[in-house]
């Protein structure tokens, strides 16, 4: 008969494998990637750290002719022009037929898009749905109505919605048995603003399982919801970079030409 000290049953070995997976996460953060696999109630994710220390976090949506970069490999080539490349990305919200973006957009401290603040139809409209603010030395998830009050300093910023945890506590609109299942992918942040993760799942999720991710596992007390079924992720060091229809805009890291 086998024995157990409070390491059984489960959930505590989908918690010991995700401990694992952050484990493995700490490991990478002095390395040009740190994205990596990583379970949670037992579903599959991909998860990525950016660290406010180290790493240069950006949005992209057009290139210099105005014309809209829509993938992975367009944004490396225009880093490529710079000297550098492109590190993990992924879309970064909601956009357009014509691939504008839907709510607030913030690229190199220009505002291309304004801030959207009524509720509306779909995913983006359910409220409260909020901005992730990357900061001259930090990150930040805020609650759309908040960013609007307070307008913080952003230099780069995507709105989208709905925000996945707010204040430490779950989206009141999602319900555990729901049976809406996507592909998804969002971003949460460390209560310090030092360190955001990025998730995207590796199987169809409901909204309750993604943010209970970032809730629980990650303890991001915001996170942010940035779309489903589009999502997409790039990860060299995994040797992974989605492809599918063009996107709206991109965020991602940027590391030195190899």
């Amino acid at each position: 008969m086998s024995r157990c000290s409070g390491i059984c049953g489960p959930m505590t070995i989908a918690a010991i494998r995700g401990a694992l997976a952050v484990a493995g996460l700490a490991l990478a953060a002095g390395t040009a990637e740190a994205c990596g696999p990583y379970e949670h109630d037992g579903m599959s994710y991909t998860l990525c750290r950016a660290e406010a220390e180290r790493d240069t976090l950006r949005l992209w949506h057009t290139g210099p002719d105005g014309t809209v970069l829509g993938s992975f490999d367009a944004v490396d080539a225009l880093l490529s022009e710079e000297g550098a490349r492109l590190g993990f990305a992924m879309n970064a919200g909601m956009y357009h037929p014509d691939r504008s973006p839907v709510g607030l957009y913030v690229e190199d401290g220009e505002q291309r898009a304004p801030l959207v603040t009524n509720p509306g139809p779909g995913n983006f409209g359910l409220l409260p749905n909020g901005v992730f603010c990357i900061r001259t030395d930090g990150f930040e998830v805020i609650e759309t109505r908040s960013f609007a009050e307070t307008q913080p300093d952003c230099r780069h910023a995507t709105q989208s919605g709905p925000m996945l945890v707010l204040d430490g506590a779950l989206h009141p609109r999602f319900t555990e048995g729901s049976e809406s299942r996507f592909i998804r992918n969002g971003v949460g942040v460390s209560e310090d603003g030092r360190r955001a993760y990025f998730a995207i799942s590796q199987e169809p999720v409901t909204f309750h399982e993604f943010a209970r991710l970032f809730r629980d596992a990650l303890e991001t007390p915001q996170a942010l919801y940035l779309d489903g079924n589009i999502s997409r992720l790039h990860a060299p060091a995994l040797n992974r970079s989605d492809w599918g229809r063009r996107m709206g805009p991109i965020l991602g890291t940027v590391r030195p030409a190899e």
